[in-house]
């Protein structure tokens, strides 16, 4: 599915999560913001990485500890407008998209993007 940006976004972290399927979380705080990005949890693995990660990948070992159930980074890609994108994957109001014109992956909340035509 092809999408344009329609507004610039740009990571506030230049240093994202990135944890592998099993790697045992800390989770903290969930989102609540104005955004509809539901179920975001504020996380952190053993070698002290920290940043949101979606509620979807995290199997709950208790009320504090989790289990990635799937390899994920946090990595944000910065967009301008009109940038033509494809989205692969979808999650809790973000996306993860390919820029077409130079290949750069990363998350991109769904807000700033508008479907392309085919």
């Amino acid at each position: 599915m092809k999408f344009i940006a329609m507004a610039q976004h740009r990571s506030e972290y230049p240093e994202p999560i990135t944890f592998a399927r099993g790697d045992l979380l800390v989770v903290g705080e969930k989102y609540e913001g104005p955004e509809d990005w539901d179920n975001w949890y504020f996380c952190s693995t053993a070698d002290r990485q920290e940043g949101w990660v979606p509620g979807q990948i995290i199997e709950w070992v208790d009320a504090c500890n989790g289990r990635a159930v799937e390899d994920y980074t946090a990595r944000e890609l910065d967009v301008d407008e009109g940038d033509v994108l494809a989205a692969s994957r979808f999650m809790s109001g973000w996306v993860w998209c390919f820029r077409l014109s130079d290949g750069q992956s990363g998350w991109v909340p769904l807000e700033v993007l508008q479907k392309a035509d085919e």
